[in-house]
């Protein structure tokens, strides 16, 4: 399967679990154990998906429990060099208000304990990490997200913490004075895992509500379960027209950054 030429990857966050009507499911065994659910495999436009909703089928897995390399490298072997990978965050800034989508360019990992690498020895390997995601593909999804005036910023670091709890008010406000823009629980080690596999990988981080640490400054209102509620099905109609839209503009992996992370990675 690691052969077929020019597919697309994505994986789907939090209650997005269909994206194709016409689909083949395909169960991959991985070095690493099973991955969160069977790939869908289908075609947006002539373009071939491969689509696995990363909490499972159900939404039986919460981030911290999530196989990350199993997911990664399933998507590879379905033939997926190109991965999109949405997730649904709170916002550290109050020009990023819920409905925003920020098309990160940096991550900062607040997690612990999570396996996240595939490079564990005997082979020692460092692959470098100042740009950790596809400027290529990042550049497609704004441009597309601009062309459906859809709300969007051009670049923004999300931290990603463990969970499954959220952040305190306390951790909340560090984030924000730290210059970070949106706050999430599985954009890693996902995007990086694919770096390591020299897969592109582009994040959507999708603004459902204004984090805890906003609470109470100016300009910012508070969140009621029903608007987070509305904002988040806005963000997933929304998410499914960007990449019925987007997809089939995505090309063949570019020799470019994201192909080549390994070319001076390895210390002998």
């Amino acid at each position: 399967m690691s052969d077929t030429p020019h597919t697309v990857g994505i994986f789907g966050g939090s209650g997005f679990y269909k994206l194709l009507d016409d689909v083949e499911e395909v169960a991959i065994a991985t070095p690493y154990g099973p991955p969160s659910a069977r790939i869908r495999i289908g075609e947006i436009e002539s373009t071939r998906v491969a689509f696995m909703p990363r909490h499972g089928d159900q939404h039986e897995l919460p981030p911290h429990r999530i196989n990350y390399r199993a997911n990664v490298w399933a998507m590879r072997e379905a033939g997926a060099k190109r991965i999109i990978g949405p997730c649904a965050c709170g916002s550290l800034r109050p020009e990023l208000p819920p409905g925003t989508f920020v098309v990160a360019d940096q991550f900062v990992d607040r997690t612990r304990g999570r396996e996240d690498s595939f490079y564990d020895g005997p082979q020692t390997t460092h692959v470098a990490a100042a740009e950790p995601y596809c400027s290529d593909l990042r550049s497609t999804l704004i441009r597309t997200a601009n062309e459906l005036e859809i709300p969007v910023a051009d670049g923004g670091t999300v931290v990603v913490v463990g969970g499954p709890r959220f952040s305190t008010r306390a951790e909340s406000r560090w984030f924000g004075h730290a210059g970070w823009d949106v706050v999430n629980m599985t954009a890693y080690p996902e995007g990086w895992l694919a770096r390591e596999l020299e897969l592109c990988y582009a994040n959507v981080s999708l603004v459902t509500d204004y984090d805890v640490g906003l609470a109470g400054m100016p300009g910012v209102e508070p969140v009621s379960t029903e608007a987070a509620i509305r904002v988040f099905a806005d963000n997933l109609d929304r998410l499914r027209a960007l990449l019925f839209r987007a997809v089939p503009r995505i090309g063949p992996q570019p020799d470019d950054i994201c192909a080549n992370a390994l070319s001076s990675a390895i210390v002998h």
